[in-house]
């Protein structure tokens, strides 16, 4: 192992890959550290900050066991199921969507259809948060194991994710040690941005529905990716930092108001 590293220490392609490949892998982290953050500030105070911790563990561990298993995760690329059709065809000539799909298609499918559920769900219940009596009832039974179904959700969320990610880390270096190197830097950032995000999103309730607004398409974008519509991931950040300025202007705007307003009832 040592030696397969050693050489790459003096090559500057070796460390121009790793510095993309970390910096992919954080801007990837950071769409797994949202789901993670909306579900444990679901919970009990004195149960978030655990289950954030477990959860991005989680993350680290999948990652890295998928990176053990490499050359079989490459296989799931195979194609696996075929509707024996051709999708309507672009303006380019080929297919508009694929309609042969492999293991990875599949999971990407079902983890994006699982991120709009579970988005759908949350704004529903943001929207319209007074409970009927059943409601209450439900809430009631379920809470007894919130922190073990947030988990639960979590490792469902995080199983997807990881392998987008590690399929990203391997179309980009043939390096192992790459890989490995990046995967760690990009969970030790994802335990380190993790509170402090985690406790913006809970004091700043329109961050919430912004936040679930991402969940939202980027659900919408792994369903697409699976049918084989790659959808460029820089107008899809681009998307999400342009949202993030314009909700940081209201809320700027909002504690102004809030500032006069303060002012105007002192001098009264």
């Amino acid at each position: 192992m040592l030696d397969s590293i050693t050489p790459l220490l003096s090559d500057p392609a070796a460390w121009a890959a790793l510095v993309t490949l970390v910096v992919m892998e954080v801007v990837l982290g950071i769409d797994n550290l949202i789901f993670i953050s909306i579900l444990s500030n679901k919970l009990p105070e004195h149960q978030r900050q655990r289950v954030r911790r477990i959860g991005i563990g989680l993350a680290l561990i999948m990652r890295l066991a998928l990176l053990s298993i490499i050359a079989w995760l490459v296989g799931l690329t195979a194609t696996v199921v075929d509707l024996g059709f051709v999708g309507p065809i672009g303006e380019h000539g080929e297919p508009a969507f694929e309609t042969q799909f492999s293991w990875k298609d599949l999971i990407l499918i079902a983890g994006g259809l699982f991120l709009v559920w579970k988005a759908t769900k949350e704004i529903h219940h943001s929207v319209d948060p007074v409970p009927s009596n059943h409601d209450v009832l439900d809430k009631k039974s379920v809470a007894i194991n919130n922190a073990g179904a947030a988990i639960f959700q979590i490792i469902l969320l995080d199983l997807v994710f990881s392998i987008d990610s590690i399929l990203t880390a391997v179309g980009m270096t043939d390096h192992l040690p790459i890989m490995v190197v990046a995967v760690l830097v990009a969970v030790a950032v994802m335990l380190l941005a993790a509170d402090p995000l985690a406790n913006f999103i809970n004091a700043n309730p329109t961050v919430v529905m912004l936040a679930l607004g991402f969940l939202l398409m980027i659900g919408m974008v792994l369903i697409a990716d699976g049918f084989g519509v790659h959808v460029p991931k820089g107008y899809i950040y681009a998307a999400m930092a342009f949202s993030a300025l314009v909700e940081a202007l209201n809320m700027w705007s909002r504690k102004s108001q809030a500032r006069k307003a303060a002012a105007g009832d002192g001098a009264h």
